[in-house]
């Protein structure tokens, strides 16, 4: 594996939705992304599914029984040369299980610990349950997103809470604490809350006073030349055609330039234009209208499916969306130019390289076989 995070390790304890997002986004980086998963009955293979096969790649695998005091020394020695661990557990598990953060520095002064909840690991609703729709709930994004004239919210799938500003959050909170003890030797706990993410990534709009109802603002639907039409054919364009020259040329390609018209910005207009708009995007297919625009300076897209995106000749030129053994995937991103990193292995099974990484930690054949016929690894 190649990339900027090469020579960094961490220690991932198996979770769901935006933690293993995190071990994601630092395993395509080039990260030696250890994943203790959890020793099941009988040694059952966790189910493997299609989120689980994008989101779990780039790792190695141990399966370890936290309940045993001998899988607990064994996370410990793979703390012990780690740069950080991460966790999604709710507050207080990972204390119960013997590898929250005290025992965790102690063994290595210089880690990051990385958490991962919803609500955080204060505050009031700390210890209770939750979901993606319930932090942007909480934090105004969600009534920020929809329909004006009272209509309702509308879910922006799960990317704003668990992934945006969970998991990305949380990956972004490791390396920062990764550089700090690097130059510091000292490592420190992260505090990677859902409701603390969503709210940054809320930090354009919080504090604008300026800004109306939903649905009546200039990028959340209520401008006619930042928005979404339907054609036709039942299919859609996006438009983005915010500066006046951009705006001058929109009007120009939908046949409306010479049209007697109000100011671009007067907002009490936006109603009208919008209507005016969409009849004239009806008249056409989708496709159609794309060979209108073709070539315009005007911020034009046509709305596409997610087949459809995989086939796009500019996301096809850069490789963005990738197919692996059939399953359809995004490319690491960013680019790095002097360190590039490249699609990394596959999800491991879980317990894969046990074997393997506790030769690393020094422990022998004999023990392993011990270790493995009391439960203790998988």
């Amino acid at each position: 594996m190649t990339g900027p995070l090469t020579g960094v390790r961490v220690v991932e304890l198996a979770g769901l939705g935006p933690a293993p997002f995190a071990g994601m986004m630092l395993a395509d980086m080039g990260a030696d992304v250890i994943r203790v998963d959890r020793v099941t009955r009988h040694h059952e293979v966790a189910e493997s599914t299609e989120l689980s096969e994008v989101i779990e790649r780039g790792r190695r695998s141990i399966a370890v029984n936290l309940k045993d005091p001998r899988g607990v020394a064994i996370v410990l020695d793979l703390v012990a040369g780690a740069d950080a661990l991460m966790e999604g557990y709710r507050p207080g598990v990972a204390e119960r299980l013997g590898v929250g953060p005290a025992p965790c520095l102690a063994r290595n002064p210089a880690l990051v610990y990385g958490r991962m909840t919803g609500w955080g690991q204060d505050g009031p609703l700390a210890p209770t349950v939750g979901h993606d729709v319930t932090y942007i709930a909480l934090t105004g994004v969600l009534d920020s997103i929809g329909p004006a004239g009272g209509g309702d919210p509308v879910l922006p799938l799960n990317l704003v809470g668990d992934f945006g500003g969970g998991g990305m959050l949380l990956a972004f909170g490791l390396v920062c604490g990764i550089v700090s003890a690097r130059t510091t030797g000292r490592g420190q706990v992260v505090d990677a809350a859902m409701v603390d993410g969503a709210a940054l990534l809320m930090a354009p709009y919080l504090a604008r006073s300026e800004w109306g109802p939903r649905g009546t603002n200039m990028v959340d639907g209520g401008a006619h030349f930042y928005g979404v039409y339907a054609t036709a054919d039942d299919r859609h364009v996006a438009v983005g055609a915010l500066e006046p020259q951009f705006y001058a040329v929109f009007l120009d390609r939908l046949g409306l330039a010479d049209a007697d018209l109000p100011a671009q910005m007067d907002q009490a207009s936006w109603p009208a234009m919008r209507e005016r708009v969409a009849a004239v995007f009806r008249g056409r297919t989708r496709d159609e209208w794309c060979d209108v625009f073709a070539g315009a300076e005007t911020c034009f897209a046509p709305v596409l499916s997610r087949d459809e995106a995989a086939a796009d000749p500019h996301l096809a030129a850069r490789g963005t969306v990738v197919t692996r053994d059939g399953l359809r995937q995004p490319a690491p991103a960013p680019r790095f130019d002097r360190t590039p990193a490249t699609l990394p292995p596959p999800r491991p099974r879980p317990g894969e390289h046990g074997d393997a990484l506790l030769a690393e930690l020094g422990i022998d054949e004999g023990e392993v076989a011990a270790l493995r016929a009391g439960g203790v690894i998988g």
